[in-house]
């Protein structure tokens, strides 16, 4: 499942992020890839000992915590820290599928990566967030403030910069629910019933919507 959230963040919290941000020290992103990814990966990362990042960080993940559709998309068990990056002229992230297990002190599975938009598209040129996928090739360059919510499993690239500054939060979770299929299905229903109760208030259909809510995280949930 892959799903956009627009207005994730508010004008006031988007400044103040990237006002940070302006204030941290960014470091070459290979120092956090993988051995594979290290050959493709061309980009900076501010250390998460920050104090900027520790800070923006503290943002976002309110931002994060408070999104109904972050919430009901990814049934957070778990998620790594968030990582800023920021792509300039002539960088760029190669073909790559992120790393199916994460952390060292306490490991997890990453089931959905996301990114979060924190530059004006317009600001720079290329630096699009390209997915493979068995209908061809999919491009996410949103506006700033949104993001963008998919299977950890996806191979996808970050295209060259060419023009301007991209800087971007990523991050990886580990969902109650493991399949992105079963995901999708409980996220429909949940979705579908929500709906219906701003439609119809409280009725029999709602309550069995609900049921069937319940009893899919019950059958598909790894507490």
């Amino acid at each position: 499942m892959l799903i956009t959230i627009p207005d994730l963040l508010d004008q006031s919290k988007l400044i103040e992020i990237n006002e940070l941000l302006d204030q941290g020290q960014f470091k070459d992103g290979k120092l956090t890839a993988g051995w594979h990814a290290k050959l493709v990966k061309n980009n900076t990362q501010l250390s998460g000992r920050d104090k900027a990042a520790k800070q923006a960080t503290a943002l976002l993940t309110n931002a994060l915590q408070r999104n109904p559709a972050f919430a009901h998309a990814t049934l957070l068990r778990q998620m790594r820290s968030l990582l800023f990056s920021r792509y300039e002229p002539g960088m760029e992230y190669g073909n790559h599928v992120d790393d199916a297990i994460m952390g060292s002190d306490r490991s997890f599975r990453t089931d959905i990566s996301f990114t979060v938009f924190l530059s004006d598209p317009k600001s720079y040129e290329g630096g699009e967030l390209i997915m493979d996928s068995s209908v061809g090739e999919q491009k996410f360059k949103l506006p700033a403030g949104s993001a963008v919510v998919y299977p950890s499993t996806t191979l996808h690239r970050v295209a060259p910069v060419t023009k301007g500054v991209r800087q971007v939060a990523v991050s990886w979770i580990q969902s109650l629910v493991r399949s992105a299929e079963q995901r999708e299905i409980i996220y429909d229903v949940d979705n579908t019933r929500r709906a219906l109760f701003e439609r119809e208030g409280k009725s029999r259909e709602f309550d069995l919507l609900t049921k069937t809510h319940a009893n899919l995280l019950r059958l598909w949930s790894e507490p």
